[in-house]
């Protein structure tokens, strides 16, 4: 008996063992490819762990950003001070989701920032939409030209045409051939020239109701109540200083419907253990969710987004979304 239980108790360590041998062996093409990703966002001097020495963005002003604006071919504006902003809405587009026309403003609008570094690099970020016929097109052209692509999604349910909403990244000490690598990318979509902004005119909801039931005041910009909530942790991508709000905003976009009903689509952002609060507080409030993801690579700390979905009154649907702004760490943007 004895000789016996020796001899299972063998077979079981000779079982684990070869099970550990295959569970390494299939990690190591993904520890493979990821060290090079890696590698490539940690200067000279620093380590994986804890990226070194952390860089900080430094403020510019537009004329910094001359070069890049003629290589995009139109003019961005400043937000805070340090992230050079361009918009790129997509008004080729004719896109019915749920029975509702999605303008632009809502949930169509290409956007990218570049933010320069105390070591006199430059990143660039982005969320930019692409039909499903563009998008394999667009990401073999940032490829060529080193723009790296950090997620792939949806912000919309059940939409027509098919839309994909993929993010980008950079980071270099060149920003106009940054620039001309997002170029490169969106010369083969159907993304319009540049037209003079729409001048703001009243919307037909309850600002006013709406406002107090978020707790802060938006913006009405192409038709459309915005309002912007930022992380108050600062984030870091890699060694890299994120500035505050750039890629860890929660934004809800209101288009109106009439009557003060609007079309909702926003993101929230989050850390990891506020997810589940957040998703239940959006069911609670009778909001559809669209994705569950992230934005970066290498943040600090991790964040999710939500992506979500909603028709209804104006100042229902910003009830509804207090709950879950409450079990954020956001501040209203500035």
């Amino acid at each position: 008996m004895v000789t016996e239980n020796r001899q299972q108790d063998t077979s079981a360590q000779a079982i684990t063992s070869r099970r550990r041998v295959l569970a390494a062996a299939a990690l190591a093409p993904v520890l493979t490819a990821a060290g090079p990703a890696a590698a490539r966002t940690l200067p000279t001097g620093t380590t994986g762990a804890g990226h070194g020495k952390r860089i900080k963005p430094v403020p510019t002003g537009l004329d910094d950003w001359a070069d890049v604006a003629k290589a995009l071919g139109r003019r961005g504006n400043m937000l805070r001070g340090t992230t050079y902003h361009m918009g790129f809405p997509r008004r080729d587009l004719q896109v019915v989701s749920e029975g509702v026309v999605v303008t632009p403003g809502l949930a169509l609008g290409t956007h990218v920032a570049f933010v320069r570094y105390a070591d006199g690099s430059t990143m660039i970020m982005g969320d930019v939409v692409v039909t499903e016929r563009e998008l394999q097109r667009v990401t073999d052209a940032w490829q060529a030209n080193g723009i790296e692509q950090t997620a792939l999604h949806k912000h919309l349910l059940s939409q027509t045409p098919d839309i994909w909403w993929t993010h980008v990244h950079g980071h270099g000490h060149d920003a106009v051939a940054l620039a001309r690598g997002l170029r490169a990318g969106f010369d083969r979509t159907g993304t319009p020239p540049a037209v003079p902004p729409m001048r703001s005119a009243p919307v037909d909801l309850d600002i006013a109701g709406m406002e107090a039931a978020l707790g802060t005041a938006g913006t009405i910009e192409d038709g459309l109540y915005k309002v912007i909530f930022v992380r108050r942790e600062t984030i870091a991508d890699g060694h890299l200083v994120l500035p505050p709000g750039l890629g860890s905003s929660s934004a809800f976009n209101f288009q109106p419907l009439g009557g003060g009903r609007a079309a909702l689509s926003g993101d929230c952002a989050m850390l990891a253990d506020e997810v589940p609060h957040v998703l239940r507080a959006l069911r609670r409030g009778g909001i559809k969710l669209v994705e569950l993801h992230n934005h970066h690579l290498s943040e600090d700390p991790r964040l999710f987004f939500t992506h979500f979905w909603a028709v209804g009154d104006g100042v229902a649907l910003a009830r509804a979304l207090r709950p879950a702004v409450d079990a954020t760490d956001v501040v209203p943007n500035s």
